[in-house]
């Protein structure tokens, strides 16, 4: 089977159809990863397949909830996004959605910039930061096995535009983390997720912060 062919068949799998465009962008933001890695180490994959099972399949895998819970627009901040997972796969699938990767590594960002650059991709960029000292105002705040739950929370709060959520993407249910929560967040759902050609759970953790009585 094709690059081309398994891309399209694990989108379908995901109830997702892709554009010409989508698909070649999206393979060429793979073929950007695997470049890059001989020089800067930004995933610990090497091998084509892995790719687009573990980095772009995965991240796909969120583009149906994220439809469901926003389904126009607006500004979304990927905490700890490395080489622009998810981000970057969101940006190509959901153009309407202005994407901003941050990671405290500057080669990670740089990378992420020249996937925007390449790709020609404005609704994408790369910020190199901490999530602690990063301003701004986002409707959805998004990581990938970033973070304990607790430290994500505690970490982006303040980056959250009114009526945003967090979508914490994480591998086995994190049982241990969502009984620590911060007493601030509200998560409302955690929704399982099967991602075509990995045989490792994966679920997204939905939260927002608690309604207060002066809300």
């Amino acid at each position: 089977m094709t690059q081309v062919a398994a891309l399209h068949a694990g989108a379908a799998a995901l109830g997702l159809t892709l554009t010409d465009r989508q698909s070649e962008r999206l393979l060429a933001y793979a073929a950007l990863i695997l470049k890059w890695n001989k020089v800067y180490n930004l995933t610990a994959l090497r091998d084509s397949a892995l790719v687009m099972s573990h980095h772009l399949l995965d991240s796909m895998a969120v583009i149906g909830p994220l439809g469901r819970e926003r389904p126009a627009g607006g500004k979304l901040l990927d905490v700890g996004a490395g080489a622009g997972l998810p981000g970057a796969v969101i940006a190509i699938l959901r153009e309407d959605i202005d994407v901003s990767c941050l990671d405290a590594v500057a080669k990670k960002s740089a990378f992420v910039q020249q996937v925007a650059a390449e790709l020609k991709l404005p609704n994408l960029r790369g910020v190199h930061a901490r999530v602690e000292t990063l301003a701004g105002q986002y409707d959805v705040v998004s990581s990938r096995a970033f973070a304990s739950l607790p430290d994500f929370f505690n970490g982006s709060a303040q980056l959250l535009a009114p009526g945003a959520l967090w979508m914490a993407m994480k591998g086995k249910v994190p049982t241990d983390e969502l009984k620590a929560l911060p007493a601030g967040v509200d998560v409302f759902h955690v929704e399982q997720l099967t991602v075509p050609g990995l045989d490792a759970e994966r679920c997204i953790v939905w939260a927002r912060p608690k309604a207060t009585l002066a809300d």
